[in-house]
Order: C-alpha cells, then sequence, then structure tokens
C-alpha cells in the first residue's frame, strides 16, 4: 500500500486548495476571534477580578464592532472560498503521512536491526492522550484557550519526557534493599546496546526531581554537544543509556569505600570538577527548549517530578577521580521487570503508576481532538524531534465518505519511532448532535518493527479511534465499536502478506487506543461495558463489566479547577490524583441522575476513582502462536496539566519470543 505523504493526488489540486482556503480563513479567524472574546476561561476570569480599569471589558466594547465589520466584508470571499473548497474534497486523500527528512537524525532502520540481537523478545510503550485542541472559541468551552500556544507547548513536553535518560535507584539499607517508588517512565529500554559502564564523577543526593536537557532533537546537535558527549564517554549517538544509582543508606546516602575504589577504577576521566553546591548532579547531553518559569511540564523545572528520579550536576570539563563520593553509574542494558522494580501491589502481574512524565523511549502515540490545522502542523513539528513517522490531518471533509457535511477532520494524530508500513482510516457515519461535525472515526496501522534471523518482517498493528461524545448515546457507541472491529478484521486480511504454512511476516501485537467517551463504572455505560470488543482486547485497568482495578483513576479532569494551583503543575496534579479526596475533588466521576457539573469539595461517597474514558487495549488473538504477549506497566500521565482537561495513559508491552536467554 502507497502512504500519502500530501493531502491531494497532484500540485494543481494542492495549490486550487491552498487558494481557496485563503480565502475561507480569514473569515473563520474573525469569526473564531469574536466568538472567543465572549468566552473566557476560569484563568482569565481570575485575572480580570484582578483588574480595577476593567481593561478586559473596554477592549472588548472596542474590538467587537471592528470584528463584525471585518467579518461581513469577508464573508462575499468565503462564500467563493468555499464553493471551490468544497467540491475539491472529493479528490482528498484521508490522511498525510510525514517523515523526518534529516537523515542524520533518522532511526527507525536502526531500531528494526535490534530485535535480531535481542533474542529472548522486546518491550514497545504506547501512548495515549485527547489533546483538546480545537478551534480556539470551541475549546474554551472546555476550559482551554490559547490553541496554536498548546500546541507547540503539548509536543515540547511529549518529546521532552519521552527522551530523558532511563533512571533506576537502588537503596541499601537495612530495612530496603529495593528500588525506591521506582518510575514506570524510567524503566529500562530494550533497545540499549552492550556499552560498557562509564562514571559520572560528582556528589549525589536523593531528590524529587530530574533536571534534563534533552530531547534527541536534531536542532539540538551542535558541535558544542558533540564536544560534550565525547569529553563524557559518551556512546554513539542514538544510543540510549539506563542511569543507575547505588545509594547506601548507612552513610548518608555515600558509597562505601568497596564501592568508591570498585568505580575508581571503572572511571577514565581526569583533572578539574567543578564543586557542586548542594552535592547534586546535573546531566545534560544537548540544551533544551527553555519552558517559562515554575514550568513543571518542562524538564528543565526543579518541581517537576516526583518520581524516583535523581538530579545530577557534573561540572564543564573533565572529574578528578579523587573527588568521587557517589557515582552515577550508566549501563545500557535490556532488564526485566521483576529484577529492577518493587510492585506497588503484589497482586498485580505487572507495574502501575501515577507519573509526572511521559514514559522514556515511548515507541508509538495516538492522539485525539487535533482538529485544529494550523496547531496540528505546529505539533507535528515537535514531535518530529523525536518520533520520525507522523500521520496526521486524518479524516475526510464536506460531504465526501460520510453521510453528513463535516466542517472539521477526526482529529486523530500517531506518531511512531518504526517505520509505518500501510495506513486505513474509515469514517463513523453514526455521528450525532454536534459529533456528525466532526469525521471522528478509526484510523488503522501496520507498523514494522523488527526482522527475525531469517529475514521474515516482524509487525504490529495499532488502532487510534475516537468515539461519540455526547452522553447517553451508548447504542451510537455500541454501533461504532462493532464497526471498529469489523475493520480493524478487514484491514489486517487486506494487509497480511502472510499464510499460515509459510509466514512472511510476524505479528507481535495489536493494540487499540483512543478517547471511548464511556466508562467502566457509570451505570449509564452498562452497554458499551459489556461489548465483544472486551472479550477479544484486554483492559489492564479493568476487572470486569463495572468493576475497575482498585489502583486505576479517571481520566477526565473536572474543566472548572484545570488552573487551581493545586493542579496547575505536572507535580502537584500527581500528587493530588495520588489522594482519594484529591481526585474526588478533580476528577469527573461516573455520572448519574445528581451529577453536578462542577465536583471540586465534593467529599460523598462516589463509585470507583474518576471516569476513566481513555482506553489502551491489546490482545493476544491473532499473533505469532509462539510468542506471549503480557503488560510490563501502565501509567497515567500528568505531564500536560494545564493544556488539556484529560490525562494521558501509557503502557508498556513485552513481546516475548519463547527462546531462552542467551
Amino acid at each position: 500500500m502507497v502512504l500519502y505523504t500530501s493531502p491531494f493526488p497532484n500540485s494543481f489540486l494542492s495549490v486550487l486548495h491552498s487558494f481557496s482556503w485563503g480565502l475561507i480563513f480569514p473569515c473563520y479567524w474573525l469569526a473564531d476571534r469574536l466568538v472567543a472574546s465572549f468566552v473566557p476561561t476560569t484563568y482569565e476570569k481570575r485575572q480580570r477580578a484582578d483588574d480595577p480599569c476593567y481593561f478586559h471589558a473596554l477592549c472588548i466594547i472596542i474590538t467587537t464592532p471592528i470584528y463584525l465589520a471585518l467579518l461581513v466584508a469577508s464573508l462575499p470571499f468565503a462564500l467563493i472560498g468555499f464553493l471551490l473548497w468544497s467540491p475539491l474534497q472529493s479528490a482528498r486523500r484521508p490522511y498525510t503521512y510525514s517523515r523526518l527528512e534529516d537523515k542524520n537524525h533518522a532511526n527507525g532502520a536502526t531500531l528494526l536491526t535490534e530485535w535480531k540481537a535481542a533474542g529472548n523478545g522486546k518491550s514497545f510503550c504506547f501512548g495515549s492522550a485527547n489533546v483538546c485542541l480545537l478551534p480556539d472559541s470551541l475549546a474554551r468551552f472546555n476550559n482551554v484557550f490559547n490553541t496554536q500556544a498548546r500546541a507547540k507547548e503539548i509536543g515540547q513536553r511529549i518529546r521532552n519526557g519521552a527522551s530523558r535518560p532511563q533512571i533506576k535507584i537502588y537503596i541499601d539499607s537495612p530495612t530496603n534493599t529495593s528500588i525506591s517508588a521506582a518510575s514506570f517512565s524510567s524503566l529500562v529500554s530494550p533497545q540499549g546496546g552492550d556499552n560498557s559502564n562509564r562514571t559520572v564523577n560528582a556528589g549525589i543526593k536523593r531528590t524529587t526531581s530530574m533536571e534534563y536537557k534533552g530531547d534527541n532533537s536534531g536542532s539540538n546537535n551542535s558541535e558544542e554537544s558533540r564536544e560534550d558527549k565525547g569529553g563524557a564517554g559518551e556512546p554513539n549517538e542514538g544510543e540510549e543509556n539506563t542511569c543507575i544509582v547505588r545509594i547506601n543508606g548507612e552513610d548518608n546516602g555515600h558509597m562505601s569505600d568497596t564501592e568508591t575504589d570498585t568505580v575508581n577504577g571503572q572511571a577514565h576521566a581526569s583533572g578539574p570538577a567543578e564543586p557542586s553546591l548542594e552535592g547534586v548532579a546535573e546531566i545534560s547531553k544537548t540544551p533544551n527548549h527553555k519552558q517559562k518559569e515554575g514550568d513543571s511540564g518542562s524538564l528543565d523545572s526543579y518541581s517537576a517530578s516526583r518520581e524516583s528520579l535523581v538530579k545530577v550536576r557534573v561540572g564543564d570539563g573533565t572529574v578528578d577521580q579523587s573527588t568521587v563520593n557517589n557515582k552515577l553509574l550508566y549501563k545500557a542494558s535490556i532488564m526485566k521487570k521483576t529484577s529492577v522494580r518493587k510492585k506497588k501491589h503484589t497482586d498485580e502481574t505487572f507495574d502501575h503508576e501515577i507519573s509526572a512524565f511521559f514514559p522514556a523511549n515511548l515507541d508509538f502515540l495516538c492522539l485525539q481532538e487535533v482538529f485544529d490545522k494550523r496547531a496540528a502542523e505546529k505539533l507535528k513539528e515537535q514531535l518530529h524531534h523525536y518520533f520520525e513517522y507522523i500521520v496526521y490531518d486524518v479524516g475526510v471533509y464536506s460531504c465526501h465518505g460520510c453521510c453528513s457535511f463535516k466542517f472539521v477532520n477526526s482529529g486523530l494524530l500517531f506518531a511512531s519511532r518504526y517505520p509505518v508500513m500501510d495506513a486505513a482510516y474509515h469514517c463513523y457515519p453514526n455521528g450525532r448532535g454536534m459529533d456528525s461535525l466532526a469525521s471522528k472515526g478509526a484510523l488503522f496501522l501496520k507498523v514494522q518493527v523488527g526482522t527475525t534471523p531469517q529475514d521474515q518482517r516482524i509487525v504490529g498493528y495499532i488502532s487510534c479511534t475516537h468515539l461519540q461524545a455526547i452522553a447517553g448515546d451508548t447504542t451510537v457507541r455500541c454501533e461504532q465499536l462493532d464497526m471498529l472491529q469489523d475493520w480493524l478484521s478487514e484491514f489486517r486480511k487486506s494487509t497480511s502478506s502472510s499464510s499460515t504454512a509459510n509466514p512472511e511476516e510476524l505479528v507481535a501485537f495489536d493494540v487499540i487506543c483512543g478517547d471511548l467517551n464511556f466508562d467502566n463504572c457509570s451505570s449509564e455505560d452498562k452497554l458499551e461495558q459489556q461489548h465483544s470488543l472486551f472479550t477479544h482486547y484486554k483492559d489492564p485497568c479493568r476487572i470486569g463489566p463495572g468493576e475497575d482495578k482498585p489502583w486505576a483513576i479517571g481520566t477526565l479532569l473536572d474543566p472548572e479547577g484545570l488552573y487551581d494551583e493545586e493542579v496547575c503543575t505536572p507535580d502537584n496534579l500527581q500528587k493530588v490524583l495520588e489522594s482519594e479526596e484529591g481526585r474526588k475533588g478533580y476528577l469527573v466521576y461516573p455520572t448519574s441522575k445528581n451529577h453536578s457539573s462542577s465536583q471540586k469539595g465534593r467529599k460523598a461517597s462516589l463509585k470507583g476513582n474518576g471516569r476513566r474514558i481513555d482506553y489502551m487495549l491489546y490482545t493476544e488473538e491473532g499473533l505469532y502462536l509462539e510468542w506471549k504477549v503480557e503488560v510490563e506497566e501502565f501509567s497515567f500521565i500528568t505531564q500536560l496539566a494545564g493544556l488539556t482537561d484529560h490525562l494521558p495513559v501509557a503502557m508498556r508491552l513485552m513481546v516475548s519470543t519463547g527462546e531462552d536467554d542467551p
């Protein structure tokens, strides 16, 4: 199958479409700004409350007549543009495929070769998030604003979280010899090489944050950063490392003399080291985007996370071995979850947490509600610093392909570190109400994740979808789930080049991600909870229909509280969601007859831990028979605090080949 790299089959149609949209855009922008000026967010309301001169009200009085006059003047041009734009949509392709053009920083082919070396299997990390990138006037009804700036910030936070180093902390103590509150997002990557251990000579102390200034960005690979890498004995560019910190509880975090001597024997750096004022060390591979002060979503923030991460500061220049106290050991290896992490619940087969970061080495990302096209371009530009392959602008417009007129696309976006082999999109024809104006549907993708020693392709299937949002439309959502299963089955059959007797491809995983707009605890969503989809696909957070696991929390935030100081940063939101009272105040709970739109301060007994409407499902059906798939970790992510009204979710799957470890 040919992947579409442009929305139209030829340049003439592309130019004609650009011209028609250029006629429409002024009217669209003016209408958007006019409506937005009358729909303030709670953040703006608080700012205006501190304005004794009512400056904003004066601005509205002045600008509204101007906007109206310009809007009326632009209407004739918009009408002409619409008459050109609408018929062009019949020739429009259902998505646009973008691949990183800078070959120096493309590593998709490198990832494919790593499966051969990993004889016992490999893990893959999936993420999903509803980012609410609607036109600004519509986004304000969800209490978020400034869509263009949010799109850029969301992309920066995702790539910063996914590209940070992985860190494990071992605590040597008479009472605790396991990893302390280890972070899922700091687990080792399956892509690690066999690099030798390295040491950075500096003092270390335990903190609740991590300062990291690397994003694997092609634009950030300056000569200075490359020299720093070489001087510190870093491995080849593109290789990833795991940071292992050993802390002795009997000596205030200092290593014993024996450990110090051992590490000193491994150190190769020499020369004076810049002393650390706080006895901490900072890892800085490449310069990172500078966030505004106090923004915990940036990894430059000193309050970015409460995970078990370490802040390390390394002075410029080489380091003297004689100054070593605590040693930061870099080790690239494939670590198994059973040996690197303490379970929070011993009865669970995998790890789970509320994380302030997107997981390190995120392989696949599915986003919903990327409706605004300009915001999609800004988001794509940021994500391309980490993901080599992106499918965006997914959906249809006008009356093409669906029963009703579509003003916006599906809002789906997919990003991958692995090559995309095939893609297909289908629009749900049964949308109702406001949802019928968007071409909501399902995006199906086939990715190649490796090759066997016999040169058989190893592939995976990922589906991204967004279902009907209007409460009470249970039959509509059930119909859409039926179509999702049928379309996915057809996609797998049409893209498979294997036979049972002579397989050319081995299927490693089949995952469904998306905003399904129903939860597993609400009494009004019983039909969806009992859908046959859950007999074929497993939900790691679910016990059965109507019952979630105790650690699972809701993913829908109460919009009224998005800008409260208690939850406006990733670190603060993480703290709040770890407590039951905090969840009651800032999460939307399963609907009932007495449901209130604003639940802050609500103390009544509520079922579950909030409305979990963002799902990650996987199946063991239709995979290569000799392989086994199991969940390694699952996390709820707070890194997009203040930017969207949903919590992103992430899941890491281990694909075991059944071969013995070498």
